[in-house]
């Protein structure tokens, strides 16, 4: 028991350092759009949609603010730590919550599509509390594009990893992970 808990401490840590390795390489591509300075894709999110699926819900919550503190403190101010910070939550957490819908309603491509707009709004409603201002919610139309697109195909790209998983050492022995595995992946 003490060794799944240190393999899954590990994993998470690696998931971790992935996502922030990914957002530190998408803060040098130009924003996709000209309407946001500043807004990215999140392909940083991708190993929060994996941490999901592949190990228990609290290691996720850690994940986020990990990746999310350490970017913040690399590239960012106390504005991008709120904004991004408050993204994740609404992400996770909605994900969370449209999870326990079970894999007959819901798939990990329309979970992750749910947190690509939660996190959009996440992060306008931080926008809204600074400006004092709910005019800020008009661009919710074009960000809903944005966050459901990049959500759908962070989730297309989170299956194929976690199906890949399967087969690794780490996951042979995890009745969480083959419980997930076997209910949701669909490869």
């Amino acid at each position: 028991m003490q060794k799944q808990r240190t393999q899954r401490l590990v994993y998470a840590a690696i998931l971790a350092a992935q996502a922030i390795v990914i957002g530190y390489f998408e803060a040098f591509l130009p924003s996709p759009a000209a309407f946001a300075p500043g807004a990215k894709l999140g392909l940083a999110n991708l190993m929060t949609v994996v941490a999901l699926f592949s190990l228990p819900p609290m290691y996720s919550f850690v994940i986020v603010f990990l990746r999310v503190f350490a970017t913040a403190l690399m590239f960012g101010t106390f504005s991008t730590f709120l904004y991004s910070i408050m993204g994740g939550l609404f992400s996770l957490v909605a994900m969370l919550a449209i999870k326990q819908l079970g894999p007959k309603r819901v798939s990990l491509i329309g979970i992750s599509t749910v947190g690509g707009f939660m996190h959009n709004l996440g992060q306008l409603t931080v926008a809204a509390m600074i400006a004092q201002s709910p005019a800020i919610y008009n661009y919710l139309p074009i960000l809903t594009l944005a966050g459901v697109t990049a959500g759908f195909f962070i989730g297309v790209i989170g299956n194929y990893l976690i199906v890949h998983l399967s087969s690794t050492q780490l996951f042979r022995n995890d009745a969480h992970f083959h419980q997930q595995y076997q209910q949701w992946i669909k490869p």
